[in-house]
């Protein structure tokens, strides 16, 4: 059974960088057709995909957030991180690590999630 688990910090000063952890266990993040996600909910707002780090290492930004993200991944860890710089208030969500499976078109495993807050 995969478990994904965020980390990071629950506040961030505006025009800093966001950094966040997802740990992968019961599954390698090398595994065959796996695409790993982050994915965040703004308050009262939908979930809001920002991008991903494939099995291959490749990686995908939606277009909206691309310059200011990055997505890498420590193997010998099993993890994959999330930097986000220079945020402001509006990146305040609780943001989500997620496991795409491509056979299936679908999210088959996810982190609970953390908050953060982007404020002065």
């Amino acid at each position: 059974q995969v478990q994904l688990q965020e980390s990071g910090p629950g506040l961030v000063k505006p025009s800093q960088s966001l950094s966040l952890t997802c740990t992968v266990s019961g599954g390698s993040i090398t595994t065959n057709d796996y695409y790993w996600t982050w994915i965040r909910q703004p308050p009262g707002k939908g979930m809001e995909r920002i991008g991903y780090i494939a099995y291959s290492g490749s990686t995908y930004y939606d277009p909206s957030l691309k310059s200011h993200t990055s997505i890498s991944r420590d193997t010998s860890r099993n993890q994959f991180t999330l930097r986000l710089s220079s945020v402001t208030p509006e990146d305040t969500a609780v943001y989500y690590c997620a496991g795409w499976r491509g056979g299936i078109q679908a999210y088959d495993c996810w982190g609970r999630g953390t908050r953060v807050a982007v404020s002065a």
